[in-house]
């Protein structure tokens, strides 16, 4: 009801205003063309009809005009056009001596247009500026309430109470949000400054919003505009300066977001303001590895994906789905992970993706046999593997059963049953191991290599650092630390990591797999490593806590203090990619890793950990002691790139 009153009300607005151009441009006429009451009436209807007719037409009352943007201007301009010809011919039409000239009654069109766009616009000027709190504003829109009945002052005072951001970037994006934010009355934002690097800009406004210089803009200068959050909405901007714009404001205490709208908007989905996320924290842009080429190598393809409810395992799983495959199978021996990406494949996918879940363990052979015989997949991805360092150092025996004789399992089953591809998911832990984890995934390199050249499956394996957020890793374990209040736990300040997300991994694990002719480890370029305690720190600033405490634990079993260059490309192969690489490495025979696989084999049967290890030793050479390698750990050439400054 109070939507079509209000509607009513502006179209008795629009009658007044018609009226009112009427009347005093034909009476200053008929100063001079003398014209005879009945005339003027049947002039005045004529053009009552003709404007709300055309308006009504295109809809011009159908509009909520306090967010009305150029288009609804351009189209009550066009109504009203369309209303000024049949008005012009009509009159000609109309059996008088005398007749309105053309001129003057372009005149008369012109002033009713004009004024009922200038009552629009300062109607939508009122409620985008209202939050500004500007003296004028606030008039205006006392005005209004009493001329529309509307509540219009409700933004004002609700302004008072709204969180004042600095917006990062006056381009596109930034103004864009800045609309947004104006338009939105229920917003807890209200944008009180842009700060951009165009001195074009500088010192002018966008939206009633000061446009300050960069270089110019001090925290004393923010603090006058009372600001309380920073929002990046800069769309191309060079990692380092990101990086340093996000140090400056975040040391000055400010809470520190970002506004996604270029990518939700190719996305398909709504604008968002985020949080400043711990993936931006890397400071360099997305690795993007899917290709064309990619998804035409998955299309109409069985894929069997292994440890599937896993953190990359169910990445897999949703970037496969966008790939068209004839189907795709999610095998875990954990249900909830596997039901839980089922969900939601389900929700996003419908019928249109072919897709089960079989729950099972890679260690049996004869469920694994019963998924082969069923499904008789084209591909098979093994992101199966227990990965928890420290658990592992306690549970040696597992590890090499799960994830060795687990691989083979998968690797016989392929040959068995003319599985065209197989691919391992690997890590850089298997770069001169210092524990069992590290040391399992080497021994599994070695068998898919071995198994590349003596049988019909073509095998590859990819290798890749630490991966953001995923379960076990020491993201999740520091955000439960500062919800708690902390202390932050950090085995030792000098540790440093590669890093990168979970759709960087699991896109490098199937653009590799989508390449791999046989037999190769690829291997990414994942920039400078990362001081953990840089991480840390940052971490408790974006939280917005403070006294947060890091204290130091001490290095745990099987842990080094850093992991091993990934890429030296004086020993690696480029591909067509430039970010992968695949390592050089011969092949064993078939006898070496046979005799291999005995030795674990017999170790595990004694079912001592420590007798496990030793064999695990014995077959892997590069596996050595984490105390061995942290003892000469200053003198890497990793190490040495963190006296440089840090990258996070």
């Amino acid at each position: 009801m109070k939507k079509i009153k209000i509607r009513w009300l502006l179209v008795g607005y629009d009658a007044l205003i018609l009226l009112l151009a009427q009347l005093s441009l034909l009476f200053l006429i008929a100063e001079e063309e003398p014209f005879e009451v009945p005339y003027i009436l049947a002039h005045i209807l004529i053009s009552f009809l003709t404007v709300f007719a055309a308006r009504f037409f295109w809809n011009i009352y159908g509009q909520v005009w306090r967010y009305g943007g150029i288009q609804c201007y351009i189209r009550l301009l066009i109504a009203d056009g369309c209303a000024f010809v049949v008005y012009f011919v009509a009159d000609r039409i109309i059996p008088t001596e005398t007749h309105v000239s053309f001129a003057k009654m372009l005149a008369i069109a012109c002033v009713n247009v004009l004024v009922a766009l200038t009552m629009r616009m300062l109607y939508r000027y009122v409620y985008k500026f209202a939050n500004l709190q500007k003296p004028h504003a606030k008039l205006l829109m006392k005005l209004l309430r009493i001329f529309t009945g509307a509540k219009v002052g409700f933004g004002v005072r609700e302004g008072r109470k709204k969180i004042k951001i600095a917006i990062i970037g006056a381009g596109r994006v930034g103004v864009t949000l800045a609309e947004e934010l104006l338009n939105n009355k229920s917003s807890p934002y209200t944008p009180r400054c842009f700060v951009d690097v165009s001195e074009e800009k500088a010192n002018r406004k966008i939206h009633g919003i000061p446009v300050l210089l960069e270089n110019e803009t001090t925290l004393e200068t923010l603090a006058d505009y009372d600001i309380q959050e920073v929002v990046f909405a800069i769309q191309s901007i060079s990692e380092q300066e990101r990086k340093r714009l996000y140090e400056y404001y975040a040391q000055a205490g400010y809470k520190i977001k970002v506004y996604d709208y270029p990518v939700m908007q190719a996305a398909g989905g709504r604008r968002y303001m985020r949080e400043f996320d711990i993936e931006d924290l890397l400071f360099r842009k997305p690795i993007a590895l899917s290709d064309a080429r990619t998804d035409e190598y998955y299309k109409d393809k069985v894929v069997l994906i292994t440890g599937g409810g896993g953190s990359i395992g169910s990445e897999l799983c949703r970037q496969l789905a966008k790939m068209s495959p004839k189907k795709i199978i999610i095998l875990d021996i954990y249900e909830n992970g596997a039901y839980d990406v089922q969900q939601e494949l389900k929700i996003a996918y419908g019928a249109k993706l072919d897709l089960v879940v079989e729950i099972a363990s890679i260690t049996n052979k004869r469920s694994m046999m019963r998924v082969f015989e069923e499904y008789h997949p084209d591909i098979v991805i093994n992101a199966a593997a227990h990965k928890h360092v420290p658990l592992m150092e306690h549970n040696c025996i597992e590890a090499i059963e799960n994830n060795v004789f687990g691989t083979k399992t998968l690797l016989d089953l392929c040959e068995k049953y003319e599985t065209p591809r197989f691919m391992m998911v690997s890590t850089d832990k298997a770069v001169n191991p210092t524990n069992v984890m590290g040391a399992t995934k080497r021994m599994c390199e070695m068998m898919v290599q071995s198994a590349s050249v003596r049988g019909k499956v073509k095998c590859s394996a990819t290798r890749f650092g630490n991966v953001l957020g995923s379960a076990g890793s020491v993201i999740p374990l520091f955000k439960r630390q500062i919800a708690n209040g902390g202390p932050i736990t950090l085995t030792d300040k000098r540790i440093i990591r590669y890093f990168m997300t979970i759709p960087e991994a699991s896109g490098l694990v199937l653009q590799s797999g989508a390449m791999a002719n046989n037999g190769e480890l690829f291997v990414l370029d994942m920039g400078q490593p990362v001081k953990i305690l840089d991480l840390a720190q940052n971490m408790i600033r974006l939280s917005g806590v403070k006294d947060i405490e890091i204290v130091e634990t001490g290095l745990r079993p099987g842990e080094k203090l850093y992991e091993e260059l990934l890429v030296k490309t004086e020993e690696l192969d480029k591909t067509e990619n430039s970010l992968i690489f695949i390592e050089r490495d011969e092949p064993l025979s078939e006898e070496d890793i046979e005799k291999r696989l005995e030795v674990l084999k017999r170790a595990c049967l004694t079912e001592s950990d420590d007798i496990a290890r030793k064999a695990l030793k014995a077959v892997v050479p590069t596996f050595r002691s984490p105390e061995e390698v942290n003892a000469t750990a200053e003198e890497s050439e990793e190490m040495q790139t963190q006296n440089e400054p840090a990258t996070v």
